[in-house]
């Protein structure tokens, strides 16, 4: 199902959808992440802090892996953020830019799954992109990342000069894309040309009584977990604050969005609130929400994510 909503004027329309449900692809992955303990690390509050103790003892690598031939990358750090450039090896169109910010609920590193996207973007829409290596909570919370991010895309923005610039973010990578927007309209600064969210997490305090049976069929994201990520990541803010759960700040002047989400994702009916908001405060959203598709579904190898992903190339360039 894709819900449009432009220029403030609400005019959804439902797509015809397959009456044979989500494609045997997809149905087989979400199996398969229901037989990995990828849920387990989400299972308790305590599961998280042990995950964080043992990633401060031995830290991620973040370096780039997993770009795929045809893409050149130089790192160039910006104000003691590590922020690496790719660009097609043959050929690229200096007036589009991708700025990518990865997901990892704030607590882990971008991963391999992370870069691939990046080899995709950067190779079939032939464009460049910047990825910020933005630090991770409890270490670096909310009040300080959001603000340090907005400054980032500030001189992106202004660097950039008449090119286009898209901000794709996944997961919470797509919560702080939208919150450093927020930012950058309460400080009077230019805006990006449009923000493109793959299953953001918009509300951290996940309060929704509905979302009690949504983590029940989710392969991937559970509400103990999530909740203890979100609080290290709120650090000494309340986890509502629009820095740590932007959906509860505010939508107007934003740019045009394109949100994905599927309805096994805890957070989905936080996007079908997000892409509300945006369409009342007059923003250009489109929402993209696949049944039975999980968290992130739009990098998955299956129609539904490799349809996603062709609307994004689309977006992008």
């Amino acid at each position: 199902m894709t819900q449009q909503f432009r220029d403030g004027k609400r005019t959804s329309r439902r797509l015809a959808s397959n009456n044979d449900g989500p494609s045997l692809q997809s149905r087989i992955i979400v199996g398969l992440l229901r037989l990995l303990p990828i849920k387990k690390r989400m299972a308790s509050a305590a599961v998280v802090q042990e995950q964080v103790r043992r990633l401060a003892l031995w830290p991620a690598s973040y370096g780039p892996t997993g770009l795929g031939r045809g893409v050149e990358v130089t790192r160039k750090d910006v104000a003691g953020w590590p922020v690496y450039h790719t660009a097609p090896s043959a050929h690229h169109d200096v007036s589009k830019i991708v700025v990518f910010l990865h997901g990892g609920g704030y607590i882990n590193e971008i991963v391999r799954a992370h870069w691939r996207i990046v080899g995709m973007l950067t190779r079939e829409a032939g464009v460049r992109c910047v990825v910020p290596i933005y630090p991770l909570a409890p270490h670096a919370t909310a009040r300080d990342v959001v603000p340090a991010m907005g400054e980032l895309l500030r001189r992106f923005v202004e660097d950039a000069g008449p090119a286009k610039i898209t901000v794709v973010g996944n997961s919470a990578g797509a919560a702080l894309g939208l919150a450093a927007t927020q930012w950058l309209r309460d400080h009077g600064y230019r805006q990006p040309h449009g923000l493109v969210l793959i299953s953001p997490g918009g509300d951290f305090s996940i309060g929704r009584p509905q979302q009690v049976a949504i983590a029940e069929r989710d392969p991937i994201n559970d509400i103990p977990g999530a909740r203890e990520a979100g609080r290290l990541y709120a650090g000494d803010l309340d986890v509502t604050h629009p820095y740590v759960s932007p959906l509860n700040g505010d939508f107007r002047r934003l740019p045009p969005m394109i949100v994905f989400s599927g309805t096994l994702d805890l957070f989905y009916p936080d996007c079908i609130d997000l892409a509300a908001k945006a369409r009342a405060a007059g923003v250009s959203v489109e929402l993209h929400l696949e049944q039975d598709q999980p968290h992130n579904y739009a990098g998955m190898p299956t129609p539904e994510g490799r349809e996603a992903r062709a609307i994004i190339l689309r977006a992008v360039a």
